[in-house]
């Protein structure tokens, strides 16, 4: 079963990512980012769900860290963010996140549609 990595702090948005992959995809689940950098270096996942909004090393820095590393580089990762302003998809999508998804998920298909995309590009 393919490996998606999930990187969030929040215990029920967690449950509600893992409701809906459940039976799709294995998880593997950070509650931070320095958490999440040593786990996905040392074990790459086939891509990464990862939030903006983390306590002490935010999402964007996770980002950059694993594009600077050789291991981690190529993953494709998704901002899973309540970040839903007026340009904050494309800010994200310039930084190198290489999809965006707005929280709360209301529409399940939304992320699943974007996961696959990103899993079987072509």
């Amino acid at each position: 079963m393919t490996r998606i990595a999930l990187v969030e702090d929040n215990a029920d948005n967690r449950l509600l990512v893992q409701a809906i992959l459940e039976g799709l995809y294995e998880i593997e689940e950070y509650e931070s980012g320095a958490e999440a950098l040593v786990g996905l270096q040392a074990r790459p996942p086939a891509l990464v769900l990862l939030d903006i909004s983390l306590p002490a090393m935010d999402g964007t820095e996770v980002l950059r860290r694993l594009r600077a590393d050789g291991r981690t580089q190529g993953i494709p990762v998704i901002a899973l963010t309540a970040h839903a302003m007026s340009g904050d998809r494309e800010r994200f999508l310039e930084m190198g996140f290489d999809a965006y998804v707005t929280k709360p998920i209301i529409d399940e298909s939304v992320l699943l549609a974007e996961i696959e995309r990103l899993l079987n590009p072509g």
